[in-house]
């Protein structure tokens, strides 16, 4: 199977696989933030684009699987919510260059190669002065946490992340944990999160 029929199959049988709250991180770290133009990378079934919109961002949510795309949009529609989706896979789909004051990557569960490439499209999708924020499964979770890849190398640590945006200026980087009650998991997820802003050069 292709990574998109995975990621679809996942989704036509799970049902909102991830609840429907924004991630309990999003939600308080970009709480607030003034209004504007956000590019969620990796939006799955668009918990935090809805979430994101609702509070008056403008945004544009990027996901494989043309299943969860269909659902999130359906979702937003019923909100009363303007979003763009767009159903692409992240290795050929090209973002808007520096149209963007916030990139949004949210569990995005790939090895090293294809993450420093979608990492150096968010770059590009960035404005200088936009902001990067990132919360992943940590590599520290396969051992000490619980769900997540199972595979270290997707898995993120802190130096990961640092290295993928050099001459930014970091906000936070850093290990937060993550109560997690949901199916047959019940325990504490190891997770990183990185927010940094892009250089004005």
């Amino acid at each position: 199977m292709t990574n998109r029929e995975v990621w679809n199959t996942r989704y036509a049988e799970k049902g909102a696989a991830w609840g429907t709250d924004p991630n309990e991180f999003v939600a308080d770290r970009l709480g607030g933030i003034p209004a504007c133009r956000v590019l969620d990378l990796g939006s799955g079934q668009g918990r935090n684009a809805r979430w994101l919109a609702a509070a008056g961002h403008h945004v544009t949510a990027v996901d494989i699987s043309d299943v969860a795309t269909a659902q999130a949009q359906q979702e937003a529609v019923a909100a009363g919510l303007h979003i763009e989706f767009v159903a692409a896979d992240l290795a050929t789909w090209e973002p808007e260059p520096a149209g963007y004051d916030l990139v949004l990557l949210s569990y995005i569960q790939m090895s090293e190669e294809p993450r420093r490439l979608i990492h150096a499209k968010a770059d590009r999708a960035l404005r200088p002065g936009g902001r990067v924020f990132i919360v992943a499964h940590h590599l520290d979770n396969l051992e000490h946490g619980v769900g997540g890849p199972q595979s270290p190398d997707r898995l993120y640590t802190e130096r990961d992340l640092e290295g993928d945006f050099p001459g930014y200026v970091i906000d936070e980087s850093g290990v937060v944990v993550r109560h997690v009650e949901r199916d047959d998991i019940r325990g504490d997820a190891i997770d990183v999160i990185f927010s940094a802003t892009k250089p004005v050069r």
